[in-house]
């Protein structure tokens, strides 16, 4: 059975800023806010919520396929993916588009000023589960992209019966409230950092314990505090690994959701996936790009004992991979 990665599928361009965002704004000025910020460096990497977490999943044996819409310059993209374990055979390619493109600005308290252009994203709408008909789908992983997309995918699950993760991400600013509500009522997981969870309740007028009520898990991730994880409501908190340098945030949370997912795959309890998630996190988080880290599943679970007794349950994701 197979893990359905839906949503964007991008070019990122990062950019590195010697300086800190918050000196340069002045809040009675915010109306009329007019600036901008010279990098010492930039980079374009491979990136979109889709293909990293499935290239996070594929790091840790899954064999995940992703869904969603590239540009005439996806191809050397597919070729670095099907290389990496991910199957591509479901991205759909508009011709006459460039696939979408992340630029991010990161000063160095790791805040970020960002933006997105959409390209053939917009086209994903179009995309309609029949595509995934010879696929058994064990769990579709609904994460930013066009929200008419993300909306289609939600109700065609419901419909079907296919369970999914939802993954607002930086959509919940813009994803229509009926249309969240819809997605969140409907969802096996939903996952979330901690101001998203915050500004989704506000959206949607619902407190935390009427949403896990609701769902079934909830994961919150809360940065260098960890990641609280909701089972009917039960909470279990997972610290993170500390990271041996940091570089770029860019695609942490999306290494977590592959690292958790993994450990769900695999039957292990919720701190263990948890633990999981914050260790793929971190991997992350000590390069620069979503997907410029490598691991294998030895060196993998070696770090993961130097930070967390797992009293020999990763000895499965050895097995899995042998």
């Amino acid at each position: 059975m197979t893990i359905i990665c839906a949503g964007s599928i991008a070019f990122d361009y990062l950019m590195t800023f010697p300086g800190y965002f918050r000196e340069h704004i002045l809040p009675e000025k915010l109306e009329s806010i007019s600036l901008s910020f010279l990098v010492d460096s930039m980079t374009r990497q491979r990136g979109g919520t889709a293909p990293n977490i499935a290239y996070n999943l594929a790091l840790l044996g899954e064999r995940p396929a992703i869904f969603g819409a590239a540009g005439q310059d996806f191809e050397e993209y597919r070729a670095w993916l099907e290389n990496s374990g991910v199957n591509t055979r479901y991205v759909r390619i508009v011709p006459d588009e460039y696939t979408a493109s992340f630029f991010a600005n990161t000063d160095l308290s790791n805040a970020q000023i960002a933006s997105f252009y959409t390209g053939a994203m917009k086209y994903a709408a179009e995309m309609s589960l029949d595509e995934l008909a010879g696929e058994t789908i064990d769990l579709m992983v609904i994460s930013p992209d066009d929200p008419r997309a993300m909306h289609r995918h939600v109700m065609e699950c419901r419909e079907r019966k296919v369970p999914y993760l939802y993954d607002l991400g930086q959509q919940v600013a813009r994803v229509a409230v009926d249309e969240m509500r819809c997605g969140v009522e409907g969802a096996w997981a939903l996952f979330v950092n901690e101001y998203e969870f915050e500004l989704l309740q506000k959206h949607m007028d619902k407190t935390a314990q009427q949403i896990f009520v609701q769902v079934p898990l909830v994961v919150v991730t809360l940065g260098e505090k960890g990641a609280n994880i909701y089972d009917h409501g039960e909470l279990t908190h997972t610290e993170v690994v500390p990271p041996q340098r940091i570089l770029d945030p860019t695609g942490v949370g999306d290494a977590f959701r592959a690292g958790f997912l993994r450990g769900y795959r695999l039957g292990l309890d919720w701190k263990t996936c948890g633990q999981m998630g914050a260790l793929a996190a971190t991997y992350c988080l000590e390069q620069r790009g979503t997907q410029c880290h490598c691991y294998d599943a030895e060196s993998f679970v070696a770090r993961y004992r130097q930070h967390f007794d797992d009293e020999g349950r990763l000895d499965v994701l050895l097995k899995a991979v042998a």
